[in-house]
């Protein structure tokens, strides 16, 4: 079974990415695959200084988990064009050793118009630790007009973009993984 781990990059109370990253994972176990989210707001995360963190076992938990999956989501707001410092934290937070050969999936969320930056230099970073990212990307502008107060997707073609997110994820995981 496809093992992936899902983690937003906000620490936003009412967190329309981690909105996001609810409905691909509830889309990519639909389609067979365990799904694990390690919610950042609940975790006592230091700031990396490149040092060993003995004192952080979140930092061992973060770690644990993302080396023992085969996928990953990554969500995240887009603040002042580019990933979020939290996201970024986290990511700096592990190695090759738990990043490497990973198959991931990036969602980014925004308050204003569309655009890529935060997806484009989350593809950076991925390919920088040797992580292969899919084809498919989730760029959602105006997120504040996006999902209904339950969190749903408003826009049908959105949700269709959920899907074909969830279904490369799941079926390159296997072929690139080998599950």
């Amino acid at each position: 079974m496809v093992k992936i781990v899902g983690i937003g990059g906000s620490l936003r109370v009412d967190s329309y990415s981690q909105i996001a990253l609810d409905i691909a994972a509830r889309r990519a176990e639909a389609l067979g695959a365990e799904v694990e989210i390690l919610d950042l707001r609940q975790m006592n995360l230091p700031f990396c200084d490149g040092g060993e963190y003995l004192d952080f076992p979140d930092v061992e938990k973060l770690q644990k988990a993302v080396k023992e999956a085969d996928g990953l989501i990554l969500a995240t707001p887009e603040y002042h064009g580019s990933v979020s410092g939290v996201l970024k934290n986290a990511l700096d937070l592990m190695s090759f050793e738990q990043l490497d050969g990973k198959v991931v999936g990036l969602i980014s969320v925004l308050g204003g118009q569309a655009n890529s930056n935060a997806l484009n230099d989350l593809r950076v970073i991925m390919r920088w630790v040797h992580a292969w990212v899919i084809p498919e990307q989730i760029a959602i502008p105006q997120a504040w007009k996006a999902f209904s107060p339950e969190g749903k997707i408003l826009d049908e073609k959105v949700g269709q973009r959920f899907d074909e997110f969830a279904k490369s994820l799941v079926d390159n995981t296997r072929k690139l993984r080998g599950v």
